[in-house]
């Protein structure tokens, strides 16, 4: 199933997608897409629905987030080998784990705003796994049960703050929009193996990264096993899996960053594609960062 979330920012609903690429609404089954509703009872539950008897949603409509109420947004950080190869370092020996703000997730298709004083806004395309069971010091074999399901994740980073500043990777990967969700939470039956799943990544219809999950040097079972050695994963989490080869900093002739006015478009094999206009930093009248 492919499962998503629509409607303007704070008035989404729950909704699936059906065999012809429409829009139907789950609002009678299930109040949300939330870390409050997934589970196993409520795949069942889905699997038994007739996406036909669903009320059809307007096909104009703005796909966001595809869950709400995730506690927890996990990033790995340089976990494919061509990655690792294109920036001149060894594969790390263990995943290396960093943290996203909550408030940096927005939809598929939404503005990505740069930072004020921005000057390396760069792209990564990435596999996304949404927990869908509790998960504490769970083994790799038990890993894909504690998943409801996969997405699309740009993990929008900024070099200069990420590396050049003091500190942890955070400053560069957690700036609000940051971190586009979805199109759609494709349920795990859907992806038996989610290490043969192809990615892709396009600035201004340039093709910059295109890899595919295999290249991966920890698997997401293993991933999954290891993030909750150390910390308890609840239904709703979001983790970001890795990038491949292609990003900005690590062009030739020289590196490549994100201006305002550049778009974005970029996809997962059998998870959908998402599509960003990137556009410069500002405040609304409020006080409130608006893109």
């Amino acid at each position: 199933m492919k499962l998503l979330r629509y409607g303007n920012p704070g008035s989404e609903r729950p909704g699936m997608r059906d065999t012809d690429g429409s829009i139907r609404d789950l609002s009678a089954l299930v109040d949300d897409l939330s870390g409050q509703t997934l589970s196993d009872h409520l795949l069942e539950v889905l699997h038994d629905v007739n996406p036909s008897s669903l009320p059809l949603v307007d096909p104009t409509v703005r796909i966001a987030c595809p869950v709400s109420g995730s506690g927890a947004f996990i990033g790995v950080g340089l976990n494919y080998r061509d990655h690792a190869r294109e920036i001149n370092l060894s594969p790390p020996r263990e995943p290396i784990l960093f943290l996203k703000s909550l408030h940096a997730i927005s939809g598929p298709c939404d503005p990505v705003m740069l930072p004020r004083e921005s000057v390396k806004t760069d792209w990564e395309v990435e596999l996304g796994v949404v927990i869908g069971k509790k998960a504490r010091c769970i083994r790799p074999e038990e890993s894909l049960g504690h998943i409801f399901g996969y997405c699309v994740i740009n993990d929008i980073t900024e070099r200069a703050f990420q590396l050049e500043r003091e500190g942890t990777w955070t400053k560069g990967k957690g700036c609000d929009t940051f971190g586009p969700v979805g199109p759609w939470l494709v349920t795990r039956d859907e992806i038996p193996d989610p290490q043969h799943l192809e990615l892709w990544l396009k600035v201004n219809d340039e093709l910059m990264q295109s890899g595919s999950t295999a290249d991966m040097i920890f698997g997401v079972a293993e991933l999954v096993s290891y993030i909750s050695m150390f910390g308890t994963l609840h239904p709703g989490d979001i983790i970001a899996t890795g990038t491949p080869a292609g990003v900005g900093m690590s062009r030739k002739p020289q590196p490549v960053y994100l201006k305002a006015g550049d778009v974005m478009t970029l996809g997962v094999s059998g998870l959908g594609e998402q599509r960003q206009t990137v556009v410069p930093w500002q405040f609304t009248p409020e006080g409130q960062t608006a893109g």
